[in-house]
C-alpha cells in the first residue's frame, strides 16, 4: 500500500457546517471530462484545467468516481490500491493540488469508496489466491468448498452470469458483480479495519465526503435458507460498519458520508440515515420517476416524508455514469429506468427528450436538499446509442453475453470546443463523440443564456442565493401540473401537461426552461417566479 493515513492536509474547504444538506455537487466521471496528457484518457491534469468551468457553473461539490490503481475492468471500480492513484490519472501529489485548488474555489471534493469488492489485483486477493484454504488471507474474502463441480449455491452476478469463480485448488470466492471483483468478507475484523483506516487516510488530505458503492450489500449469508430476503442485500449487520464509519469521519469534523442504496422500501432506506450512521443517500426513486405528474408527486411526498423526520436532508438526482442520460430516456414513450432493464435502441424523440430534461432540472434544482449533477448534463448530451461494438468496454456488455450494451453510452468524453469529434477534450477520446455534438459544446453554449449551459449556469447561481436546504408547499394548480413554494417567496411551477397553462399573475420570472406562451407556460416546461 502506498502513504500513511496521518498527514496534513494541503487544503482546508470553507467553513459551513452540514455543507451537503443544500449542496449542488457536480459528479466528475473522471475518464471522460478532460485529458490533460493527450492519451484520449481524462485524469487530473485535464480536472485540474477545467475547475473554472465548475466554480462557474455555480457548483458547491465535486464528486469523482474512483481514482484508484486498477485494472479498469469496470471503470476503476476494480480498486488494486485504496490509497494511491491511478497513473492514468495522475499521481497522489496531483491529488492533493486537486483538493487544494478546488477548496481555493470554495468547491468541496468527494472521492468514491468501494467497500464490498476490489480488484483480483489486490494485494490481499493475491495472497489469498497463494494461501490454502481456511487461511487468515482466505477469510478476507468469501471462499467456500463447491457443491462437487457446482458452486456454492445459485447466487447470480449483477452484471450477469455466475457470482461464483472456481480457483486452481477447488474452492470458490463470491464476486457479486464482475470475477475480477472479489466480495470482501466483513465478518472479518482485518477487513473493517482496514476501511476505516483507508477514510482516514483520505479525510487527512483534506477530502471533505466519502460516497459509499454499493453500500447495502456488504454483509451476506451465504448459507441462508430461502426465506424471501434477499440474502446479500440490506442485512442488519450492516449499519454496524456505518457506525463505526461514522465515528471515525466525526474525528475530522465537517465530513459527509454519502450512500449509494438501491432500496424500494423507505423504511429500511431510512435507518441508514439515522443520526449516527450515513448523512445522505442518493435518490433512486427520483431517478427513476416517470415525466409524470402524479408519479414525480408521490415520490417528492414520500422522500420528504422518509428524510423530514430523521433531520437528513434528501437528495435529487437525474443522471449518473450508470443509467441513460436524461434527454435520452425523457424522449421515450415509457420514461422510468431500471437499472437491469435498458432500453438501448427504443425510439427517442431528443428535442422532446431535452425540453423534458430542462424543466426536470429546474424541478430537482428547487427541491430542498442537495442536487446532483452529472457531468454533460448541462450540455444536455444525449445517450450515445450506437457506440461501434468493438469499443464497448463495460463489462455487462460481455457478461449479458452481448445483449445489453452496458453503460459506455453515458460515459462518453464530454465536449469542451471546436466543431470536430474530438472537442477539446485533449487526445483521440477513449469512447468516440458524436459529430452532432459540435452545437453542444461549452464553447457553443457559453455565450447563449438560453442554452441548457446557460439555464443550468443562473438555475444553480440563483438556488445557491434563494434556495438550498430547507421547506416547501404545494400549490395547486391542476393535475398535470407541478406547483410548490418555497420558504424565500420562490415558486416553481412544472407543466406535464399537453396544454398551457397560466402562471400566478403579479410575480417576477426568475427563470423558465422554455419560452412562456401568450397562455402561460408551455407543456414539457418549468418556471421559477418570485
Amino acid at each position: 500500500m502506498t502513504g500513511t493515513a496521518e498527514h496534513v492536509p494541503s487544503g482546508t474547504a470553507p467553513d459551513s457546517a452540514g455543507w451537503w444538506r443544500g449542496a449542488a455537487i457536480y459528479q466528475v466521471y473522471l475518464r471522460s471530462f478532460a485529458d490533460g496528457d493527450g492519451d484520449g484518457v481524462g485524469d487530473l491534469a485535464g480536472l485540474r484545467a477545467r475547475l473554472g468551468h465548475l466554480a462557474g457553473l455555480g457548483v458547491d461539490a465535486l464528486w469523482l468516481n474512483p481514482w484508484y490503481p486498477s485494472p479498469m475492468v469496470d471503470g476503476g471500480y476494480d480498486v488494486a490500491d485504496y490509497r494511491d492513484i491511478d497513473p492514468v490519472f495522475g499521481t497522489l501529489a496531483e491529488a492533493e493540488k486537486l483538493i487544494e485548488e478546488a477548496h481555493g474555489l470554495g468547491i468541496r471534493v468527494i472521492i468514491d469508496i468501494v467497500p464490498n469488492h476490489c480488484s483480483d489485483r489486490h494485494a490481499w486477493f493475491q495472497e489469498a489466491l497463494r494461501s490454502a484454504p481456511g487461511s487468515a488471507a482466505r477469510k478476507r474474502f468469501w471462499f467456500r468448498p463447491g457443491r462437487g463441480d457446482a458452486p456454492p449455491n445459485d447466487w447470480r452476478s449483477i452484471f450477469g452470469g455466475p457470482a461464483w469463480t472456481r480457483v486452481p485448488d477447488g474452492e470458490w470466492y463470491l464476486h457479486l458483480f464482475a470475477p475480477e471483483q472479489p466480495d470482501f468478507n466483513w465478518t472479518d475484523p482485518e477487513v473493517r479495519e482496514e476501511f476505516l483506516d483507508v477514510l482516514r487516510f483520505w479525510f487527512g488530505r483534506g477530502v471533505d465526503g466519502i460516497r459509499i458503492d454499493s453500500a447495502a450489500v456488504l454483509v451476506k449469508d451465504p448459507d441462508a435458507e430461502p426465506d424471501g430476503r434477499d440474502p446479500y442485500t440490506d442485512r442488519d449487520g450492516v449499519h454496524d460498519i456505518y457506525r463505526a464509519w461514522r465515528r471515525t469521519s466525526d474525528e475530522y469534523g465537517d465530513r459527509a458520508l454519502i450512500g449509494e442504496l438501491w432500496l424500494p422500501d423507505q423504511e429500511r432506506f431510512a435507518a441508514y440515515l439515522a443520526p449516527d450512521e450515513l448523512h445522505t443517500a442518493f435518490n433512486f426513486d427520483f431517478l427513476g420517476c416517470p415525466w409524470d405528474a402524479a408519479a414525480l408527486r408521490r415520490v417528492i411526498d414520500t422522500t420528504l416524508e422518509t428524510h423530514t423526520p430523521l433531520g437528513a436532508p434528501p437528495t435529487w438526482v437525474l443522471s449518473n455514469h450508470d443509467v441513460t442520460r436524461p434527454v435520452t430516456r425523457f424522449g421515450r414513450e415509457e420514461t422510468s429506468f431500471d437499472l437491469n432493464e435498458r432500453r438501448h435502441g427504443a425510439p427517442t424523440d431528443l428535442a422532446l427528450g431535452l425540453r423534458r430534461a430542462r424543466a426536470a432540472a429546474l424541478l430537482a434544482m428547487a427541491l430542498p436538499g442537495s442536487v446532483y449533477v452529472y457531468q454533460g448534463e448541462e450540455l444536455g448530451l444525449w445517450e450515445v446509442e450506437d457506440l461501434p461494438e468493438d469499443v464497448l468496454q463495460d463489462p455487462i456488455w460481455f457478461r449479458s453475453g452481448r445483449t445489453d450494451r452496458g453503460r459506455d453510452g453515458c460515459r462518453v468524453p464530454i465536449p469542451w470546443t471546436g466543431d470536430a469529434p474530438g472537442f477539446g477534450f485533449g487526445g483521440d477520446p477513449w469512447l468516440p463523440q458524436p459529430p452532432a455534438w459540435r452545437d453542444l459544446t461549452v464553447e457553443a453554449q457559453s455565450g447563449d443564456p438560453s442554452s441548457t449551459l446557460g439555464l443550468y449556469r443562473r438555475g444553480l447561481w440563483l438556488r445557491r442565493e434563494l434556495l438550498g436546504d430547507g421547506r416547501m408547499t404545494w400549490r395547486p394548480m391542476g393535475e398535470d401540473v407541478l406547483a410548490f413554494d418555497r420558504e424565500n417567496g420562490v415558486t416553481c411551477v412544472v407543466n406535464l401537461g399537453a396544454t398551457a397553462v397560466r402562471l400566478p399573475e403579479g410575480r417576477e420570472i426568475l427563470l423558465a426552461s422554455a419560452p412562456l406562451q401568450q397562455g402561460g407556460l408551455p407543456p414539457d416546461a418549468a418556471v421559477w417566479l418570485r
